[in-house]
């Protein structure tokens, strides 16, 4: 069973994300919030938390500001965002935060139930956009540092993530298994030192412009 809890303001998107997931076989949503603060303040001391699914753009702080208190009270609890925001900023500042996941609004419920088992097992997901986001956030020259950093097969996956492939269909198409899929793409994010410093991502990519 995945313990979910939800962070989001607007109720309508809240409550058909708790409906949603509810009716789910081997999900269960027993802490939910309209804002960071009233998510950790209804957070059970007895309840112990899988994942969290946050918005950014919350009142009071934002979601990015919230992971490091979700990280605090439960290390082992994943957090993905689900979020309008594809800036590039706002996604590095995300998976610097420890974010683990990164979806846009407008994916399917299905494909976010998706995403989060990948989370649950290992895996790193993230929208087909934000994959072109991430890619786009290099220039040409970094973008010659990050192939140098990245093998051929992580720029394939790369590719397959950035033309819309979720795991299994990136598994099917390079013709691997689905776990090697998810090892390959944390091996992406820590190359990308995503989980470490902003400031050092900024400095060695975006200060090179």
């Amino acid at each position: 069973m995945i313990n979910l809890g939800i962070i989001e303001d607007d109720p309508v998107v809240r409550q058909t994300l708790i409906d949603f997931f509810n009716h789910q076989p081997g999900f269960s949503c027993p802490v939910t919030g309209g804002t960071v603060t009233d998510f950790m303040n209804s957070w059970p001391a007895t309840v112990t938390l899988d994942i969290v699914l946050s918005d950014i753009g919350l009142p009071g702080q934002s979601g990015i500001k919230g992971i490091p208190l979700i990280k605090k009270r439960a290390p082992r609890c994943q957090v993905a965002m689900l979020t309008i925001y594809d800036d590039p900023d706002k996604i590095f500042q995300a998976l610097c935060a420890g974010a683990t996941g990164y979806l846009l609004k407008q994916t399917p419920l299905l494909k976010i139930k998706e995403a989060l088992l990948s989370l649950q097992e290992g895996g790193a997901p993230m929208s087909p956009g934000i994959a072109r986001k991430v890619v786009a956030y290099f220039n040409p020259k970094s973008r010659e540092s990050l192939h140098e950093k990245i093998t051929p097969r992580e720029a394939q996956i790369l590719q397959a993530i950035e033309d819309g492939c979720t795991n299994k269909e990136v598994a099917i198409r390079l013709n691997i298994s689905l776990e090697t899929v998810k090892s390959h793409i944390r091996n992406i994010y820590e190359k990308l030192e995503v989980n470490s410093r902003h400031a050092l991502i900024r400095g060695k990519y975006k200060g090179t412009n």
